[in-house]
């Protein structure tokens, strides 16, 4: 297998969900006693979040960049970013090292495509995840229809992600909050559901749903076990 170099801590966790998930389809695609070669570098969130301007954003692009080019050093054979919001930065990571960078939007779509689920998806996740143009245009370059983000949802999305999921704790009140937004959602149209958040699915059963929901933590993994076992 290739080695992956996974740049974690967007939070911690989601870096223990693809650790875990990795691990465990390695060990099914192989053999119990398998385990995935791995190099994870676990940033302090402190130094990356609440990013407000252009000057913070080139700031943790910095500490990204650094953080990539030590995995390639140490050995990885590719990488992989933890996070959804921070693949604002991809093109300083591929330009940084000259390793492939997995796309996690790019794994969704093609997964995406490959059910045939193209028409009126809805994205939920940060604001900027939401709104952004990094995110949505590389759905769209898959041939997925994105609804418009619906922002009447955003403010109260982002304070359950920041100051609950990424703490580790999952209230019964958020998971009732997004049975609501994905009902609330269906009945404007959507016919899927992205999560384009990493720490949602610890509160929205992504198998217990009427509409298709492609969980991105999920999906992004299994696509670089397909990386690194193609090697």
């Amino acid at each position: 297998m290739r080695k992956l170099g996974m740049i974690g801590g967007m939070s911690w966790i989601s870096t223990e969900t693809y650790y875990r998930r990795i691990n465990e389809r390695v060990r099914r695609e192989i053999e119990p006693m398998a385990s995935a070669p791995l190099l994870i570098e676990s940033l302090d969130y402190r130094q990356l979040w609440g990013l407000l301007d252009e000057g913070d954003w080139s700031r943790a692009g910095d500490i990204l960049e650094e953080s990539a080019k030590r995995l390639a050093d140490a050995g990885a054979q590719g990488l992989i970013l933890c996070a959804n919001s921070m693949h604002r930065l991809y093109d300083r990571l591929t330009n940084a090292v000259s390793i492939p960078v997995l796309h996690i939007a790019d794994a969704v779509g093609a997964k995406m495509k490959a059910d045939g689920a193209t028409k009126n998806a809805a994205l939920i996740g940060t604001r900027n995840v939401m709104t952004e143009s990094f995110y949505r245009q590389r759905l769209v370059a898959q041939g997925i229809d994105l609804l418009p983000p619906d922002m009447s949802f955003a403010e109260q999305s982002d304070r359950i992600i920041y100051e609950q999921l990424m703490q580790g704790r999952a209230p019964r009140d958020a998971e009732r909050y997004y049975r609501t937004v994905i009902t609330q959602l269906e009945q404007a149209g959507a016919k899927a559901i992205v999560l384009a958040c990493t720490e949602l699915a610890i509160v929205v059963d992504v198998d217990a749903n009427v509409l298709p929901i492609y969980d991105s933590a999920r999906i992004h993994c299994n696509a670089a076990v397909d990386w690194m076992m193609d090697g």
